[in-house]
């Protein structure tokens, strides 16, 4: 299996969008970049800002395409292509409407689920068949929100959700290591494998 050799976080440029629920690939990224020591560069070229990070002893681009989301195909294309690197290489980290706060999948290929930037990103790379990071961000719906979704994505999570996507978000970062390595099966299982919960303690007698 492919190793890792670019990790794309997606959200919408300005400071407007920073804190909402769109940007939590932005936020992903972000904080593998300080984990790492990395620092974000503007560049032209890949229409974003790039920065390159040494993990676990591996080289590895991470990308925040600066085309707003539904152009992010472009920052994506622009950098692959340049550095060789293929569509199985590269790991795009998401907001997952899908998904309620505090849970995360990894997958590799499959459909848009009508996400714009996922949907850009196919259509630049000629494929769907990418490795993406589905950050659970919930659905207006099952949260009992009266919002329409486009709504919903560019407004900022109450305060329960973000610290259940920040804990989820934390605990997603630790399969990076089996990623760069192309250790992708295992780097599911741990995000997908989760303790159970302790037992309740016997009532007494």
């Amino acid at each position: 299996m492919s190793a890792i050799r670019l990790i794309v976080g997606l959200g919408n440029i300005g400071p407007e969008y920073d804190d909402t629920r769109h940007n939590a690939g932005f936020w992903w990224v972000d904080a593998l970049a300080r984990e790492a020591g990395a620092r974000f560069a503007r560049e032209a070229k890949f229409h974003g800002e790039a920065a390159r990070a040494t993990l676990h002893g591996s080289s590895v681009w991470l990308l925040k395409p600066g085309t707003y989301m539904n152009r992010s195909g472009r920052a994506v294309a622009a950098l692959a292509g340049f550095y060789r690197i293929a569509p199985a290489e590269i790991l795009v980290v998401h907001d997952e409407l899908d998904l309620p706060p505090g849970q995360s999948r990894l997958k590799l290929g499959g459909g848009n689920a009508g996400h714009n930037g996922l949907k850009d990103i196919s259509a630049a790379l000629g494929t769907p068949a990418f490795w993406r990071l589905r950050l659970g961000i919930g659905h207006p719906r099952t949260l009992g929100l009266q919002q329409e979704v486009v709504d919903f994505v560019l407004h900022g999570p109450r305060r329960d959700e973000r610290a259940a996507i920040d804990a989820e978000l934390e605990r997603s970062l630790g399969i990076v290591d089996d990623c760069i390595a192309g250790r992708l099966e295992a780097a599911m299982l741990r995000l997908h494998s989760r303790p159970r919960p302790a037992p309740p303690p016997p009532e007494p007698r």
